[in-house]
């Protein structure tokens, strides 16, 4: 595996944790609500949602960047990669919505790193 098309599939994967991320933001901004006893008032405070909206795109883009990973690679080999995103979501969640990370979470998550390490080294 190239370092070029490493650096693809780990864009593609941030994009997607980056996109968990800020569907939960907005989940939080939107819980205040009476939210599912009124789901039309739920879907109307979501649509204006701009962490909603900034999670679709990640969305969006992840997808297209992810395309471009499975035209070069099996997917045997690609899909893999994508447990990649369970790292980066922890972090990312731990920075931006102070989300605890415990020590038998960072132990799962450190067995994951050494997973895609040996997938990718089988590539």
């Amino acid at each position: 595996m190239t370092f070029a098309l490493f650096m693809l599939i780990l864009l593609s994967v941030s994009l997607n944790a980056f996109a968990q991320v800020a569907l939960r933001k907005a989940m939080l901004v939107a819980m205040p609500l009476p939210a599912f006893d009124r789901p039309l008032s739920l879907a109307l405070h979501l649509a204006e949602n701009p962490y909603l909206w900034a999670g679709m795109i990640l969305f969006a883009g992840s997808i297209g960047l992810w395309l471009g990973v499975l035209s070069k690679i099996p997917v045997s080999v690609a899909y893999p990669m994508a447990s990649m995103g369970y790292v980066i979501a922890a972090v990312t969640g731990a920075v931006f919505l102070s989300e605890g990370v415990t020590l038998m979470r960072t132990g799962g998550l450190s067995l994951i790193c050494i997973g895609v390490y040996i997938v990718a080294q089988s590539a």
